[in-house]
């Protein structure tokens, strides 16, 4: 975002730990915010972090709260102008260990919650010839990493999104991207790292750097991507990775 211009973003899986970075990155700028998450106490107590934020608790992989969502924005603030897609989390196994349930949560958390926000957003930035949709993706889609095979499944269905709708808006003054992080230092992987748990250290060996993104990291890369800084850049997928996948 440039200086002087008061943005309306809307972040969705706000209360987790990347969503609460990304909130507060945004308040920091300045930004309107509307935040959405299935989990309404934790909401809550981020909204008191950032003063003036609105909020909406609901399930998005159902269309009707998405559309819920994008009203109470434009209501709140007039519009809609960045939709940052963070909602997400997959059951992580072996696939054989699956089962029809886990595999659909896996995919309504991750693909369903992506694509009814964007289907909402997407009119009020077209009509407004500006608008930027952010959507956090996973590298492992890209490094196919062990018992990630559901949730990839969901995760490259929004890699595959990403790319559809950079096309097909390219013209409107809309660009659409994902951030795909590798393991971030959640506090539930900073505290697998202090005790080697060995399902932490093992994803953690993938990463040529040796440790986790931060989750600022991740933060700035999707702030950047909202600025008006990167209006030639859409239909990409931009690993914070550490090295875990290269080119």
């Amino acid at each position: 975002m440039n200086a002087g211009i008061k943005r309306t973003v809307i972040i969705t899986g706000a209360a987790s730990p990347i969503g609460k970075s990304i909130a507060k990155k945004f308040y920091s700028l300045g930004a309107n915010l509307f935040l959405s998450d299935v989990d309404g106490d934790q909401l809550a107590d981020l909204v008191d972090e950032v003063p003036g934020a609105k909020a909406l608790v609901g399930d998005l992989s159902e269309e009707s709260v998405a559309r819920d969502m994008v009203a109470g924005a434009k209501d709140a603030f007039g519009g809609v102008d960045i939709l940052i897609n963070n909602a997400g989390g997959g059951v992580i196994r072996p696939f054989l260990e699956h089962d029809a349930e886990s595999l659909q949560a896996t995919l309504n958390r991750n693909l369903w919650t992506t694509l009814w926000s964007c289907h909402a957003s997407l009119p009020l930035m077209i009509a407004n010839r500006w608008g930027r949709i952010i959507n956090i993706g996973a590298d492992s889609v890209r490094n196919g990493l062990w018992d990630h095979a559901g949730y990839n499944a969901a995760k490259g269905g929004v890699h595959g999104l990403t790319t559809g709708l950079a096309r097909e808006f390219a013209t409107t003054g809309v660009t659409i991207n994902t951030v795909a992080p590798c393991m971030v230092a959640t506090p539930m992987v900073e505290r697998g790292m202090a005790t080697d748990d060995p399902f932490i250290t093992r994803f953690n060996e993938v990463i040529p750097m040796g440790r986790p993104a931060e989750l600022d990291e991740v933060s700035s890369m999707v702030a950047y991507l909202a600025s008006d800084d990167a209006s030639f850049v859409t239909g990409q997928v931009i690993s914070v990775n550490g090295g875990s996948t290269m080119l």
